[in-house]
């Protein structure tokens, strides 16, 4: 992991599923004027590698790294990162595809074993939660705050906070040692999602 990864901080707005393409766009670009760390491109069953090199020109043009969830072969084709959860392919297989200074992300649950793992395959953070009720993954695994500090002290990565992220309940994973602060609805369904980025970015400091 280079130098400017373990300074990565700050918001990490991911796109919510379901919204026209249009709509997307023009709420991501309103996102990315408020300068969060990334943005992540996440859509279920799969994403569009159309509107993907979209929101690439949109991220190139505001200078915010820009990252694939799930799609290897679509980050390779765009140059751009990856994010990988449980069942989406191997870190190291994604390294060795991708490159050295592909920004590589994966989601760890409540799993500090499986962090350390992660890291050692590449991953360049590492997402603990849900750490709120998500309407996103209403099933996912919850984590408790503790795991945060745990996760600071022994991890040589950032490390990210997911699940049920708002403006008002944020400042206690900040507390407890989160870099960044993953959310779905709490920026895309903020009445303002620009704000909400600047609000969660003032919590980081």
């Amino acid at each position: 992991m280079n130098a400017a990864m373990r300074r990565l901080r700050g918001a990490y707005p991911i796109t919510p599923t379901g919204w026209a393409d249009a709509e997307l766009l023009s709420t991501c670009e309103t996102i990315l004027s408020a300068a969060p760390a990334l943005l992540q491109y996440r859509a279920k069953p799969s994403p569009d590698p159309a509107l993907a090199r979209q929101l690439q020109q949109c991220c190139a043009r505001a200078g915010v790294p820009l990252i694939i969830n799930d799609d290897i072969p679509l980050a390779r084709r765009l140059g751009v990162g990856l994010h990988l959860g449980r069942d989406d392919g191997e870190v190291a297989d994604a390294r060795a595809t991708l490159g050295p200074e592909a920004i590589i992300g994966v989601s760890v649950y409540a799993d500090m074993a499986r962090a350390e793992a992660a890291i050692q395959a590449g991953a360049d953070y590492v997402s603990f939660g849900r750490f709120f009720p998500s309407r996103t993954k209403p099933s996912a695994t919850p984590a408790q705050p503790d795991i945060l500090a745990a996760a600071r002290a022994r991890l040589p990565v950032p490390v990210a906070a997911i699940g049920g992220i708002t403006v008002d309940n944020a400042a206690q994973l900040v507390t407890h040692g989160a870099d960044l602060l993953a959310s779905v609805e709490g920026i895309f369904a903020a009445p303002d999602p620009a704000q909400a980025v600047h609000s969660l970015q003032a919590l980081l400091g």
